[in-house]
C-alpha cells in the first residue's frame, strides 16, 4: 500500500510540475502532464533508495529552524560583502566531514550545504564521507573554524533527525556487502 501511496504522489508531483511550467490550469495540461508523468516513471525509474532509519518529528523541526537562520544570516552577510568596499573576500576549498550513515542523509547534508548562501560542494567522497566545499570569505582563522562548527552542528542535527543509533537498521544490501 505505501509503494502504491508513494507512486501516487509521484505522479501527482510531475503533473503539477508539469502544470505550473505551462503557467495555466487545463484539462489538456492535467491530462498532457498526467501523460508525461506515467512517461517518465515506467520508462526512467530511479532506483530504490534505502530508507534505514526513523525520522524523529522535534528534531527534523530543530534542524529546519536551524537551516532557516543560517539561510538568512548567511544572505545577509553575502549582501553585506556584495556591497562592502574594499578587497573582496577570501575564497578557499574546505574539507569537512559528515558522519552519516545512510547516502541519503548525506546528500539531504550536501543540498543543505549548497543552498547556504556563500558555499558550494564541488566534491563528495562518499565512501570516507568526506565534503570540499567551495566557501567565500574565510580570511580569518575564525571564519575557517565557524565553518566547521557549522558542518559539525549539521552532522549532530541530521543524525539526531533520522540516523539515531537506537533506530537503526542497515539495509539488507548494506549487511551483504
Amino acid at each position: 500500500m505505501r509503494w502504491v501511496l508513494l507512486r501516487a504522489w509521484i505522479l501527482c508531483w510531475l503533473m503539477l510540475v508539469w502544470v505550473l511550467l505551462w503557467g495555466s490550469v487545463s484539462a489538456a495540461n492535467i491530462l498532457s502532464g498526467l501523460a508525461v508523468a506515467l512517461v517518465i516513471t515506467l520508462l526512467l525509474p530511479l532506483p530504490a533508495v534505502p530508507v534505514e532509519g526513523r525520522v524523529h518529528l522535534l528534531s527534523l523541526l530543530r534542524l529546519i529552524i536551524r537551516v532557516g537562520a543560517w539561510l538568512v544570516m548567511s544572505s545577509f552577510q553575502m549582501a553585506w560583502l556584495a556591497v562592502k568596499p574594499g578587497t573582496p573576500p577570501q575564497n578557499a576549498v574546505l574539507r569537512a566531514h559528515l558522519a552519516v550513515k545512510s547516502d541519503l542523509v548525506l546528500a539531504l547534508g550536501v543540498n543543505i550545504v549548497n543552498l547556504t548562501p556563500g558555499t558550494i560542494v564541488l566534491e563528495i567522497d562518499q565512501t570516507r564521507r568526506l565534503i570540499y566545499v567551495h566557501v567565500i570569505d574565510v580570511g580569518s582563522e575564525s571564519a575557517v573554524n565557524r565553518f566547521h562548527r557549522q558542518i559539525s552542528t549539521l552532522e549532530r542535527m541530521l543524525v539526531a533527525a533520522f540516523e539515531r543509533e537506537a533506530d537503526w537498521r542497515p539495509s539488507a544490501s548494506k549487511e551483504t556487502a
